[in-house]
């Protein structure tokens, strides 16, 4: 099994909210990486070819989700979970497994329990924008600022609908006020996409970064030329012809919905039930819905978009392809890519702070997988626990025949061209949410054997997946399914590239010298390290004098020199350490994005004048010690200052900390 892994921050960051795009691996909310957890080998059976038919047998398809589901939720930490499985235009098994409520230990009954199903809303979401493109009330290829009343501006090109049913507005994260718990700040629709429009960062179409602003910018133009709002439009034109009536996008809930909804938990065991969670770009992630009310919306799409859309509108959706590289999944229009052993196969993952989903639909069989749990557990769980499933159910009941293609000549020239740390397109590019494209940066390596891995991307037991180039920049896992490609400019240098997984809606992009964490880490780590000995020092010498009876020797200029010279280091560690504490501080909850913390975010903006104080201090002390005479010990410390206080404000700016303003 594949396991997708973050480190540090960037995981706590990108890899996190659900309202993300990735499917199974990467929970798009949950902020804290956590220690692993070994999931239960899925049953040793033998594979069970589909019928002629498509369908698959009920029966075994139960025993082999009672032989892995309760064991993996016990040992994820998880309260409960909901499966089901549509085949031939039917709801084939639907079932619940652990509790919805851990107090009263109510069972998850899967045509009355809701979950949230995170980003995959996002599919009723471009389900609904297709819908006017049908009527012709949206033109895929239009300016979006047609249908606005406000400007989208700052931008090298016009955006339209295509880009963001593809990921590729070239929109930076953003995740200002992107989830809360308090519904006295959670801001209308309008008034969210007028307020936090993202930094331009590529040119539109060019570049995979998934969006949550881009799907509520596309909610609200469907509530403006709709003459609806937005969930009005959803109730009458998705949920009502479906028959889904245990279905809704409106936060809070409705009355007659709230008492059916899931509690939803960190862990299991703390059985502490956190508040109902507000998704402020609410297209992009606000559903609440029933197992069986999913299964009944992936039974639509799997039957040409029967009861929403007419076939060719609906093959259009599931079949037009941006293509970035070769050989890998690509995004369609909303949907994204998950082929595997040979079949098609097109879906959406989702994760919130407590719920994490998927659902994949198999095109050529006339099958759907839906799974959402409603609990983040421990260690990563969620997404080693959907991939899990993805890869049993699709390997046992659609496998592949084996294909064994020979490495190519050109492993080694190719391989070293990757080799090298990274940062992904998906991130943030301003203020402090910046930093997370310093912290545990994606790297590429290549072993003796000429197979390349990328850090990120391990087995179950935290071991990177080893490739093999099979095609010009394509490499195949070895014994395994998943695959790389790489795009390489007329320079002979990488562009690009990404893995199967990811490459639908995420690129991984060669990092600029002056922010590559394999160089830039390291000399922050000694830097630190010289500041905090500078600053310890100081009262250990003051200790020493008095405890020895020695008199201090300096005097005049050169006193006030040394006693700056210890306070300089003091501040800029002071500052950064105020900014990782505050960094830590938002991230574990992601409710205080709420707004909350913009006082604080403008006070640790402001004292930015403390590093800058520190370098000045450190130049003069410099000055006054090379031209007073001091020791040679004295002179060279005073040359570790000023370079490890340079450093230190080096790291500053390329973590964001120096950028000024409160849209992050």
């Amino acid at each position: 099994m594949m396991k997708y892994s973050m480190r540090g921050a960037l995981a706590a960051l990108l890899a996190s909210f659900g309202l993300a795009a990735a499917s199974a691996q990467a929970p798009d909310l949950d902020l804290r990486e956590g220690e692993q957890v070994e999931l239960p080998a899925l049953p040793e059976q033998e594979t069970v070819p589909a019928p002629a038919s498509g369908l698959i047998d009920p029966a075994d398809l139960e025993s082999w989700l009672d032989g892995f589901m309760p064991y993996a939720l016990a040992q994820g930490d998880i309260a409960g979970a909901v499966i089901t499985v549509v085949a031939d235009g039917e709801i084939l098994l639907s079932r619940g497994f652990g509790y919805a409520d851990v107090e009263t230990r109510s069972p998850v009954d899967p045509d009355a329990t809701l979950f949230r199903p995170g980003s995959i809303s996002k599919l009723v979401t471009w389900t609904a924008v297709m819908q006017l493109v049908e009527d012709g009330l949206i033109d895929l290829d239009a300016d979006l600022n047609t249908y606005l009343d406000f400007e989208i501006e700052g931008v090298e090109r016009p955006i339209t609908m295509r880009h963001l049913l593809t990921h590729t507005p070239g929109w930076g994260e953003q995740i200002r006020a992107l989830i809360m718990d308090d519904p006295e700040r959670f801001q209308p629709l309008g008034e969210y996409v007028r307020n936090n429009i993202p930094a331009a960062v590529y040119p539109a179409g060019e570049m995979p970064a998934y969006s949550n602003y881009g799907t509520a910018l596309a909610g609200y133009v469907v509530e403006r030329v709709s003459g609806q709002s937005f969930d009005d439009y959803v109730d009458a034109n998705i949920f009502a012809p479906l028959g889904m009536e245990r279905s809704s996008l409106r936060q809070p809930l409705p009355e007659h919905l709230e008492p059916l909804m899931s509690s939803g938990y960190m862990r299991a065991s703390s059985g502490d039930a956190r508040p109902f969670e507000i998704v402020t770009p609410a297209p992009a992630g606000s559903m609440s819905a029933t197992g069986n009310d999913m299964g009944r919306f992936m039974i639509a799409h799997l039957n040409g978009g029967e009861g929403l859309m007419s076939p060719d509108t609906a093959e259009a959706m599931h079949t037009t392809a941006d293509r970035k590289l070769t050989s890998v999944n690509a995004m369609l229009l909303g949907f994204y890519e998950q082929n595997r052993n040979g079949h098609r196969i097109i879906g959406h993952g989702g994760d919130t702070t407590l719920f994490h989903s998927n659902l994949h639909l198999y095109m050529g069989h006339g099958v759907g997988l839906y799974v959402s749990m409603n609990s983040s557990g421990q260690g990563g769980a969620t997404g080693r626990i959907r991939q899990s499933l993805f890869e049993g159910f699709t390997d046992r009941y659609f496998p592949a025949e084996t294909e064994n293609l020979p490495t190519l000549e050109t492993a080694e020239e190719h391989g070293r061209l990757l080799v090298g740390n990274y940062v992904i397109s998906r991130r943030a590019h301003r203020n402090f949410a910046a930093a997370t494209a310093l912290l545990g940066q994606p790297s590429v390596s290549m072993n003796a054997d000429h197979e390349i891995s990328l850090s990120i991307l391990t087995d179950a037991s935290g071991t990177p997946l080893r490739f093999r180039e099979v095609e010009p920049f394509v490499w195949q896992q070895v014994n395994g399914a998943e695959r790389l490609s790489a795009r390489i400019g007329d320079d002979g240098q990488v562009e690009m590239f990404s893995a199967a997984f990811f490459s639908p809606f995420m690129m991984f992009i060669p990092v600029e010298w002056w922010r590559n964490g394999a160089v830039l880490m390291p000399a922050a780590g000694f830097a630190g390290g010289a500041l905090l000995l500078t600053v310890l020092f100081w009262p250990v010498r003051a200790i020493a004098r008095w405890r020895f009876k020695t008199p201090f020797a300096l005097s005049g200029r050169q006193a006030l020199a040394y006693r700056l010279s210890n306070l300089g280091p003091l501040a800029t560690l002071l500052h950064l350490g105020g900014w990782l504490w505050l960094v830590m501080h938002i991230m574990s909850d992601l409710t205080r994005l709420d707004g909350r913390m913009d006082g604080m975010i403008v006070l640790m903006q402001f004292l930015s004048i403390l590093p800058v104080a520190g370098l000045l201090i450190a130049f003069w002390n410099a000055f006054v010690v090379w031209t007073g005479g001091a020791s040679w010990f004295a002179k060279l410390w005073s040359v570790v200052l000023v370079a490890s206080t340079l450093v230190m404000i080096w790291f500053l700016i390329a973590g964001g900390f120096f950028q000024f303003g409160l849209t992050y």
